[in-house]
């Protein structure tokens, strides 16, 4: 359990001095209004590896019937997969969305575990971080942030996983950097080193923060309608915001801002 994140920050010659404390000063307030959120569910590192996949466009509600259905099939683990047909798996995640999409997803995975690392997850996470994830994401159906999912949650890499939570946020509070403004697969890596820079390379941190961004994205940085007034973040709004949020619940929108 992350109580505390080390401190000072790492300066680097192209930091904006104020994320360097800001980040620091972010993760301290939304510690202690939501403490740790013990985060990735599952109950070994293959379902967790399911999740992150079957997670992608659905909520986790949806997710947790998927995987109950793979339980009650022993089909949770790789082998398993392997050997399953399309159809039958297909069916079995059918509560998550996209079942079929996510099938040939799953079916790609462990083809690619097997055919790289001869099914072992053990051989598959001791590969460096850098190898590993470039290729998870040429697999077919995983992205960088499901990529990113899999090697913090599952493997423990020190990466930082960057969603639309965390993308809103930095909007919202003038963080986002300045060449990071569209929702591409190069913005996606500028946010992440904009973690990964300011932070120091722990992965139980970066596991903590981003359960937080999540927590706080779902019930206050809402897409429409958030609740700033409610939000721990509330007084790192930018000044001339924070009123023009607290007094109008209506018209939340920030000029100039596209959440993600």
């Amino acid at each position: 359990m992350v109580t505390a994140m080390p401190a000072p920050l790492r300066r680097t010659p192209d930091a904006q001095p104020s994320r360097l404390s800001t980040l620091h000063a972010y993760y301290n307030a939304l510690l202690a209004a939501h403490g740790p959120q013990h985060w990735w569910p599952g109950r070994n590192r293959f379902e967790i590896i399911v999740g992150a996949i079957l997670v992608q466009n659905t909520g986790w509600k949806n997710v947790e019937r998927a995987i109950a259905n793979l339980r009650a099939a022993k089909l949770l683990f790789p082998a398993a997969i392997r050997g399953v047909s399309s159809a039958t798996l297909a069916k079995h995640l059918r509560p998550s969305g996209y079942f079929r999409q996510k099938s040939k997803t799953l079916k790609a995975f462990v083809a690619f575990l097997y055919e790289n690392h001869g099914g072992s997850l053990n051989r598959f996470f001791a590969t460096s971080t850098e190898l590993l994830r470039g290729q998870l994401v040429a697999v077919r159906g995983i992205g960088p942030e499901t990529a990113d999912a899999i090697l913090l949650y599952a493997g423990k890499h020190a990466v930082f996983v960057v969603d639309a939570y965390s993308r809103r946020i930095l909007e919202r509070h003038h963080l986002l950097p300045p060449d990071a403004q569209t929702n591409s697969r190069r913005s996606y890596e500028k946010i992440r080193s904009l973690f990964e820079t300011h932070l120091p390379r722990d992965p139980q941190l970066f596991n903590e923060f981003h359960a937080l961004i999540v927590e706080t994205g779902k019930r206050y940085c809402r897409k429409s309608n958030p609740l700033c007034s409610s939000c721990a973040l509330s007084g790192f709004l930018p000044a001339r915001h924070r009123a023009a949020r607290h007094q109008s619940p209506v018209n939340n929108q920030l000029s100039g801002i596209t959440p993600a």
